[in-house]
């Protein structure tokens, strides 16, 4: 019982504490990449290509090799704690709720622009002009979407892969939150780290939406969101995240997507999920899904380890 041990642990932590308010290592991870990012992002556009890779494996690779290395000199007490570590670092929840309710709360109170300031910290949208349904809208499908990469994902590869495994997808996952983006400074020099979030992501993407099929079987949703899961990722802009935000969306009766402005240019997106339109109850929604997710994994994880 040492891996669902471990993963209970590591969310009672997070539950409790939240994130480390000092020497946080995604904040020292991200400081150093902006450090990488100008001594490697520079000349045409292949030298640009080049430059991401190189960094990508020298910000993302280091650490589990290190790990590895430890398995040899620590005693397995040790091991357990630095595992126990790594989940709590990687994993979100505590997060993920703290910023969802940050938006939550001054919606139901109708005070907008304390809601389109929180919202600005969760996506990259421009949200100075968003109204109700717009930010509301915005942070559900960032609630989803974050839920799968900052949470189950780490809960999922960690029984896959264990800690190694954890800490390349955290890492990835970062690195293609800063510089996965179509734009002049990003759009060579991010390519790698784009695709290698989108090929990490894939299997727990799948996981996730299936854990949402099955919590959709509960309310009659389950097979229509494993449906749209399929059918609505394939034109969407992210394959993992279409996946994750169709079924989530379908299993709480909501339809997500539709136009929003990014670095100054207005992108529209298919439509996710389907039901009634989204408001800001689906925020809270959204989150408790992503819970019980992760009660649903750990349960099947119990479960596979009795058997």
């Amino acid at each position: 019982m040492i891996l669902l041990f471990t993963l209970v642990t590591a969310l009672v932590v997070d539950h409790f504490i939240g994130e480390p308010t000092r020497f946080h290592p995604l904040i020292i991870f991200g400081n150093i990449a902006n450090k990488l990012e100008t001594k490697f992002n520079k000349g045409n556009h292949q030298q640009q290509f080049i430059g991401g890779l190189v960094a990508w494996c020298l910000l993302v690779l280091p650490l589990p090799l290190l790990y590895v290395l430890l398995l040899w000199l620590l005693p397995v007490y040790l091991i357990l704690l630095v595992n126990i570590y790594i989940v709590y670092w990687a994993v979100a929840l505590n997060s993920l709720n703290l910023h969802g309710m940050q938006i939550y709360n001054p919606l139901i109170t109708n005070d907008l622009a304390q809601a389109q300031h929180y919202c600005s910290y969760i996506v990259s949208r421009d949200t100075s002009q968003l109204d109700a349904q717009a930010i509301s809208r915005a942070t559900t499908e960032s609630m989803l979407e974050n839920g799968h990469d900052g949470v189950t994902a780490t809960l999922i590869y960690f029984v896959i892969g264990g800690a190694p495994l954890v800490i390349i997808h955290r890492l990835s996952n970062t690195l293609d939150a800063m510089w996965g983006y179509r734009t002049e400074q990003f759009n060579y020099f991010g390519k790698f780290s784009a695709r290698m979030d989108d090929l990490l992501g894939f299997v727990s993407g799948k996981i996730t939406a299936l854990l949402f099929t099955v919590i959709g079987l509960f309310n009659g949703t389950g097979k229509q969101a494993l449906s749209n899961a399929y059918s609505q990722s394939q034109s969407y802009k992210s394959h993992n995240g279409g996946w994750v935000m169709a079924s989530g969306a379908t299993v709480m009766n909501v339809c997500l997507g539709g136009s929003a402005v990014y670095f100054g240019k207005t992108v529209n997106s298919p439509l996710l999920g389907q039901g009634e339109i989204v408001q800001s109850k689906h925020i809270k929604a959204s989150l408790t899904l992503v819970k019980q997710a992760v009660v649903l994994w750990l349960l099947v994880v119990f479960i596979w380890q009795i058997t």
